[in-house]
């Protein structure tokens, strides 16, 4: 249950915010303890400056010894001196200072030094002595030099990130509660619905009360509650369609394997009279056994459609060349012995790929049944192996494809030109092709004939 808070966006944005906050923290607290020890230094300079200026009010210059371990202990250094132009005065701390380890001189500083001896004087000894020489914040002309004890600057260091610490704390938790607060309520919640509605539209898709409601916000959140509505409103409509399409389907194919039985007698029935003796009814019987084959082939093409999603592609290593002459005479043969019609295999031999050929064959037979359908003679393949896969040009000699169909050539039961077709051949072809992960497109098309280019990848 804690890992599951955890991972949450709300808890990982507070966590995040509080890291970031604490690492700005850590980045300003850098040059800020630099400062607070060169303060400190300077500090020290000035208190000791005034320490030797009560000296000026005596007569000789000097105090008793008293005197001077007082000033010393007020100023906190074991010796003082003072350089005023060229001479030099020892002020005070007449008897032997200890040695210093650290000479600073806080003129030569730079910022970056400045950073790097703040931090070393956590890890220094507790018991460094420090030489520390600058001018004297009182009176710039003076050079003021003292030797003092590091422990008291390291006691007030670490006592001032102490509080730059609790008060680093204090403002990230305001911080971070306020951007969380602020995050939760712009971005948390509404993800946190939107994800509520995918998974309650997931649960039930057709049902209409399960959806994302747009909340009418104008920023990106906005707009993706306002698409993912949308594309669950049509996602919705297209469930029902889909549903309407089976059952219509189902029904269809109940319904045509009917037709086809009563078709089937029908043209025998019809075949017979051929040979009746009255003329008139040899006269009509060729044009009722046609229209019965055109019957029985759009009942066997919406068969074909409505298998052809159910069709696997199994590809192996084919002779394309082999496979194209098969589907040109498949084509051919369904063109009813129409004089004239060609098929033309202009694909080199050796050539082979991998391939269903079952399927792929069907395709090309379409393509050039369709072609023989529209009025062409001559259907012309050709194929290549190309960077990009298998090639296949079908072109042939009919009259082109109408401009007003070219948008929706692919689609089933719209593409055909003739009032007798099913248009499904072409929406045949690109379903197979397509399974096998390529494309086809229509590459030509005008007066002296069409021309289709599919690509297969190997």
């Amino acid at each position: 249950m804690i890992r599951a808070h955890l991972s949450s966006m709300s808890a990982r944005l507070l966590i995040l915010t509080i890291a970031f906050v604490m690492l700005a923290e850590v980045l300003i607290f850098a040059p800020s303890a630099g400062r607070f020890r060169t303060v400190y230094l300077q500090e020290r300079l000035a208190t000791a400056h005034l320490a030797g200026l009560a000296l000026e009010a005596t007569p000789t210059g000097k105090v008793d010894a008293a005197l001077e371990a007082q000033l010393l202990r007020h100023v906190g250094a074991y010796a003082v001196d003072i350089r005023l132009g060229p001479l030099t005065t020892r002020m005070l701390g007449g008897a032997m200072p200890p040695e210093p380890d650290i000479d600073i001189d806080l003129e030569r500083e730079s910022p970056v030094a400045m950073i790097m001896n703040a931090f070393k004087t956590f890890l220094s000894p507790k018991d460094t002595i420090l030489r520390v020489a600058g001018r004297s914040p009182k009176d710039p002309s003076v050079l003021v030099t003292v030797i003092i004890p590091e422990a008291p600057m390291r006691m007030a260091l670490i006592d001032y990130s102490r509080r730059i610490l609790q008060l680093s704390l204090v403002i990230s938790a305001i911080t971070a509660g306020l951007v969380f607060l602020s995050l939760r309520w712009l971005m948390v919640q509404p993800m946190g619905r939107l994800t509520d509605a995918i998974i309650a539209f997931r649960a039930a898709p057709e049902d209409p009360t399960r959806g994302v409601r747009p909340s009418g916000r104008l920023d990106e959140i906005g707009v993706a509650e306002r698409e993912l509505a949308a594309m669950q409103r049509d996602l919705r409509q297209a469930l029902a369609q889909k549903a309407r399409l089976a059952a219509l389907g189902e029904a269809v194919a109940k319904i045509n394997h009917d037709l086809r039985n009563i078709l089937s007698s029908a043209q025998l029935v019809s075949d017979s009279l051929l040979d009746s003796g009255d003329p008139k009814v040899r006269q009509m019987a060729p044009t009722l056994l046609r229209a019965i084959d055109r019957a029985v082939a759009l009942c066997r093409d919406v068969v074909r459609y409505a298998r052809t999603g159910e069709a696997k592609v199994r590809k192996a290593r084919q002779d394309i060349r082999a496979l194209l002459d098969d589907a040109g005479e498949a084509a051919v043969a369904s063109a009813g012995g129409r004089a004239g019609v060609t098929f033309e295999n202009h694909a080199p031999e050796q050539l082979f790929a991998a391939v269903d050929r079952a399927q792929l064959g069907r395709a090309i037979e379409n393509l050039a049944r369709n072609a023989y359908e529209a009025g062409a003679d001559v259907v012309s393949v050709s194929a290549t192996l190309q960077p990009d896969g298998l090639r296949i040009v079908v072109a042939d000699n009919g009259p082109g494809i109408p401009a007003a169909l070219e948008p929706r050539l692919f689609q089933p039961f719209s593409s055909s030109a003739k009032t007798d077709g099913s248009g499904l051949g072409l929406a045949i072809a690109a379903e197979i092709v397509a399974s096998h992960g390529g494309r086809i497109v229509l590459a030509r098309s005008g007066p002296d004939g069409a021309e289709f280019a599919l690509t297969l990848p190997t």
